[in-house]
């Protein structure tokens, strides 16, 4: 008898100890590793320490013509840099996959026309080729001004509208901050994920991490129809005749 009730107690501590060791401990669900790096934000609209930065507001050396690659054209003057709609389009140096962009642009204050025709330009957000090959963000005056809504500032250009309107008067600043995800392709080059994007246009989200259907089209549903890795980030010189926009503090980080 003595025997057997020893057993029991030994079985009964062991299946305490069991369920004991089972039990979840807040530190199951703790890990310390990897430790992420510091970064350093920036004061306003900065650039924070690990940005490269693509306008510091002295000269265009990160950005080239896309015509023929040579030097970017543009106008610098008073940190800011106008587009010089003689030139053509002007395209990143650096190509890019997936990326955070800060991107801040004027529409000024003496804008003509109406329209499409009223402060146009587009930020590409991955350049496939020349001329207006890519994906493009709308950029516009849309501060009272009707056009097509998949076609006013903050539009992924022909694809959707933004969630609102944001815009500022013209004469104002106005940033888009930009989170991008490249589009990914099999080695057959067919298609293994979209790209998306999340925009918020003067701190206000617009885009939410939207699918694109492929590359902008003027005529046409997109589609993707041609494979591509890295490439560089495009802004538009339009044919409009109203007086040209400006950008400046633009930084982008890799992600």
């Amino acid at each position: 008898m003595k025997q057997f009730l020893l057993l029991g107690v030994l079985c009964s501590v062991s299946i305490y100890t069991v369920s004991a060791q089972d039990k979840p401990k807040p530190q199951d669900t703790e890990f310390y590793t990897p430790v992420p790096p510091i970064v350093t934000p920036g004061n306003a609209n900065a650039a924070p320490s690990d940005a490269i930065v693509l306008f510091d507001g002295k000269n265009l050396d990160q950005w080239v013509s896309v015509k023929d690659k040579s030097a970017a054209k543009w106008t610098v003057k008073d940190g800011m840099f106008t587009v010089d709609k003689s030139t053509g389009n002007i395209e990143t140096k650096k190509s890019f996959n997936n990326y955070q962009l800060h991107i801040e642009w004027l529409i000024p204050s003496d804008i003509n026309l109406e329209g499409q025709s009223r402060g146009n330009s587009g930020l590409f957000l991955a350049s496939t080729g020349p001329g207006d090959d890519g994906y493009e963000l709308q950029i516009l005056d849309s501060y009272n001004n009707k056009t097509y809504t998949n076609g006013q500032a903050a539009s992924i250009y022909k694809q959707t509208a933004p969630l609102v309107n944001a815009n500022r008067k013209p004469g104002e600043w106005q940033t888009y901050d930009i989170i991008w995800t490249a589009p990914v392709f099999y080695s057959d080059g067919s298609l293994k994920s979209e790209a998306k994007v999340t925009v918020l246009f003067n701190g206000v989200l617009v885009q939410n991490n939207f699918i694109l259907g492929g590359p902008t089209q003027y005529i046409g549903k997109p589609s993707y129809k041609k494979a591509h890795g890295a490439t560089p980030i495009k802004l538009q010189s339009h044919g409009d005749k109203s007086v040209p926009i400006s950008f400046k503090n633009i930084w982008i980080r890799e992600l």
